[in-house]
């Protein structure tokens, strides 16, 4: 079949696509659509331009779905209708397909009051809506139109005056009302007024209050000009228990609760600072409450430190439901009991898991892991996991010749739900904070080059201060890394090749010390325009040690611990990623990444497991990955001019990168992306056998920029990501020749599978 035959055949499903009308009964009419149309003399363009997107919105039934004007589920209902009840046929008709839709299914009258009610609940008290058809052929569609009038505004509102401590309590809320002179009237907006003064009065103690009791009147008649007054008031019928400032009296904790237990057992219960522990004994120990159980007897009632608290339970781990109650036991005197019952997990747990994977390093492989979980160690909820794991991966690219990977490893780690430490640092939000000791081995082999042992340790803090910050403080962070065995082959790539970085893979490494990070994130908050996140990070090494050794290894002086030689260094990380809603359905992401580690003292340049890399899926995603720089360095050059296939991965002391990526949502679960990525990385000091891997002030013009475009695909429970990307500018080129504009093509291309978001 000749390319013009293709293209009459696809025209010709295209059409047949599109008439779809055709399968319609006599006077049957296709229903394509609704159209609102707003009398804007009286408003403003842009608010009528709003408010029909809103009403387009509540207009039911929707339209057959379309595709480039195609009513694609409509075709293939009707394709594929069928009589019978089971099968494939019937499966696509009733799950792919969609039966049409007909202006009878329309209720033009009720559509109508939908939207006039929510006009007029929006201050357009006025508002008079008609719905009508418009016929073309067997398609027809709706028309509304809305004369809205002027919308009324608040003249004023008024609180209650002091009548007693209830009127007191909602009047003090009147500084953080939603309700603002010389807004328009909305009556949503005075729903959450109600839930908004509801939660105030619920941390002052108003335990039995509601916002059923709150009545919110307006006047209009009074204020004129198009304007009312707002009233907000408390119902004569509110009970005297909703009026009532409530006290916490007893708090009891069953740790060990399950649906048929009828009786609460009170005389059996065990005292532990200011909460009660009854049975139990056997699994847990009473101080494992400390950090949970935030009320305290004597305490105004507070509903945020009773959300804190449940969730805190939760969070502790050993508890999959927690049931909680309030008991009024003196009503004369306004008093609560308060009670926890917890439904305990399963201790323990092993857990086996393959994973298919594609690292940054452009290595594709799998990963066995089996996990072993106590939730309960020391009956004090410590978590502890001893996880195994081996692996093996194989890299692909020119200079590779897929040489494999193979790991095996060890990672224990505790963490207890409190802070383990000389001072008394206690939070009082819903996160506990936590005490990690965590140690590990692998072993890595990287056939017929080097094998590596890897020992690890790190002793540190982890707390939440607010639902969008986190901290991590380690104080001791502890690594160790040694080549047990470098074959022939590797120690002659080393000879040959002149390039020191070969040699920097498989030095020693030894550092310890500190580091803290932190970590803001409001991007999980939907409802947001503007998210932002940043994670900062400061790690230091041997720097008193180095200090009080006098360390030098510039001028000779190389100083050891254990017989190895220790790294120095400061190191400084930096990452912002800013995301813009352009609207519903696509976003604007961007990210700035500023790293620098600063080696002294013992170190002319950072360990090699400290350095930082750059390209591949996650970064630079026109360029393979850990293939550009450090600088303007060109790493071809001293392999294929010396005939040596292997080749190290560049890894820099300074990493500069920049990324925009364009994603709107195309169409069911796929979403498209336009991108551009720039960035290198640098030493931070020249090297012998690395020319033009020093940072300086010409570090712009060696930065690689590449473009591209791609898709996701949103499967739910993960995004699978595939990326395009074409180098535009190579800084390991001379400078004449970098710009790579005139050679884009699918040659020069470099694709990318991968899982997620890059970033």
């Amino acid at each position: 079949m000749t390319k013009h035959n293709y293209i009459f055949v696809l025209i010709a499903v295209m059409l047949s696509a599109c008439s779809t009308t055709k399968y319609l009964a006599p006077g049957q009419k296709l229903y394509t659509g609704a159209q609102v149309k707003i009398d804007d003399k009286v408003i403003k363009k842009s608010d009528a331009k709003a408010l029909n997107e809103e009403l387009q919105d509540l207009l039911r039934p929707k339209p057959n779905s379309k595709i480039l004007g195609l009513r694609y589920k409509l075709y293939i209902y009707e394709k594929t209708k069928t009589n019978k009840v089971r099968g494939l046929r019937h499966f696509i008709n009733t799950h792919l397909g969609e039966p049409p839709v007909l202006i009878s299914n329309v209720d033009l009258a009720k559509n109508s009051a939908v939207l006039q009610n929510r006009l007029q609940n929006e201050g357009y008290f006025a508002a008079q809506v008609n719905g009508d058809t418009v016929s073309k052929g067997k398609t027809s569609k709706a028309i509304y139109t809305a004369q809205v009038g002027p919308a009324y505004h608040y003249r004023k509102i008024v609180f209650p005056q002091d009548k007693d401590d209830l009127d007191t309590a909602v009047a003090g809320t009147s500084k953080q009302s939603f309700l603002k002179v010389g807004d328009k009237y909305n009556l949503d907006i005075i729903k959450g007024e109600r839930i908004r003064i509801d939660a105030k009065l619920k941390e002052e103690g108003f335990y039995y209050f509601a916002p059923e009791d709150l009545i919110m009147k307006y006047d209009s008649s009074s204020a004129g000009n198009h304007q009312v007054d707002m009233f907000v008031k408390v119902k004569e019928t509110t009970p005297d228990e909703a009026r009532w400032v409530y006290k916490i009296r007893n708090i009891y904790v069953y740790p060990h609760y399950s649906l048929q237990d009828t009786s609460l057992k009170l005389d059996s219960a065990v005292k532990y600072q200011w909460y009660n522990v009854v049975g139990g004994q056997k699994t847990v120990r009473p101080f494992m409450f400390k950090n949970t159980v935030l009320l305290h007897p004597g305490d105004i009632y507070n509903r945020t430190q009773h959300n804190n608290s449940l969730n805190r339970f939760i969070e502790l781990g050993p508890f999959t439901y927690v049931k909680n109650r309030f008991e009024d036991v003196t009503p004369d005197s306004a008093f609560l009991d308060v009670y926890y019952f917890l439904t305990q997990a399963k201790r323990k747990s092993l857990t086996a898991e393959i994973i298919a994977r594609q690292t940054s390093a452009n290595y594709d492989g799998t990963q066995l892991n089996i996990s072993f979980r106590n939730k309960n160690t020391f009956k004090g909820a410590e978590l502890f996991t001893v996880t195994f794991f081996t692996s093996t991966d194989k890299q692909f690219g020119a200079y590779n010749n897929g040489l494999s990977v193979y790991q095996f490893g060890v990672q224990p780690s505790i963490s207890w739900p409190r802070f383990i430490s000389p001072f008394n640092f206690t939070t009082d939000n819903a996160f506990i904070p936590r005490t990690i000791l965590t140690t590990g081995y692998t072993l890595i082999d990287r056939a017929q080059l080097y094998t590596l042992n890897s020992f690890n340790a790190s002793w540190g803090y982890q707390w939440k201060p607010r639902a969008h910050r986190q901290n991590t403080f380690d104080l001791m962070d502890f690594t160790y890394v040694n080549a047990a065995n470098v074959t022939k082959r590797y120690t002659d790539s080393i000879i040959h090749s002149g390039n020191p970085t070969l040699k920097h893979v498989i030095d020693n490494q030894l550092t310890f010390g500190p580091s803290f990070s932190f970590i803001y994130d409001n991007t999980t908050d939907d409802f947001r325009v503007n998210s932002f996140y940043y994670q900062g990070k400061v790690s230091l090494s041997a720097n008193i040690y180095g200090l009080v050794t006098g360390a030098d290894t510039l001028g000779g002086k190389v100083r050891t611990l254990f017989g190895t030689p220790f790294d120095q260094y400061v190191k400084l990380e930096n990452e912002i990623r800013y995301f813009h809603k352009l609207g519903p359905n696509s976003k604007l992401a961007t990210r700035l990444m500023v790293d620098v580690g600063l080696p002294y003292g013992n170190s002319t340049i950072l360990p090699y497991t400290q350095q930082f890399f750059i390209g591949g899926p996650n970064s630079l995603r026109g360029f393979q990955a850990r293939t550009v720089g450090p600088g303007a360095f060109d790493y071809r050059t001293l392999e294929a001019a010396k005939g040596t296939q292997f080749l190290p991965d560049e890894s820099g002391d300074i990493k500069i990168e920049a990324n925009i990526e364009y994603r709107p949502k195309l169409f069911s679960i796929v979403e498209g992306a336009l991108f551009a990525d720039a960035g290198n990385i640098w030493l931070m000091r020249p090297h012998h056998g690395l020319p033009g891997a020093a940072f300086g002030s010409n570090f712009l013009s060696q930065m690689a920029v590449d473009a591209g475009f791609g898709l996701r695909f949103n499967l739910s429970v993960l995004i699978l990501r595939t990326d395009l990307g074409f180098p535009l500018v190579d800084p390991s080129q001379t400078s004449g020749q970098r710009n790579l504009f005139n050679q884009i093509s699918l040659r020069h291309s470099v694709f990318n599978l991968a899982i997620g978001y890059p970033f």
